[in-house]
């Protein structure tokens, strides 16, 4: 609810949870062109999103990706 208050504050919502009990949410903020992306934990998330797989990113695949780009940064393997 507080989302829908809050929608002329910004421009586009990012959601972290991979949690079918947010589907109208993600439903309404797309509706309403204010979704930009749905972070879900790892490949298993509810089966409501599969409708909004253009927006989905898994966190396990972000982490490998800041860990490569730490590593260069840092000139070291692991961080």
């Amino acid at each position: 609810m507080h989302t829908m208050i809050e929608m002329d504050n910004f421009d586009k919502a990012v959601l972290v949870s991979g949690d079918g009990d947010f589907h109208c949410l993600v439903e309404y903020l797309e509706s309403r062109d204010k979704l930009k992306g749905l972070l879900v934990p790892n490949r298993q998330y509810s089966i409501l999103f599969k409708k909004y797989s253009k927006y989905i990113l898994r966190i396990e695949t972000l982490k490998k990706a800041l860990e490569r780009k730490n590593a260069k940064i840092n000139g070291r393997s692991k961080p």
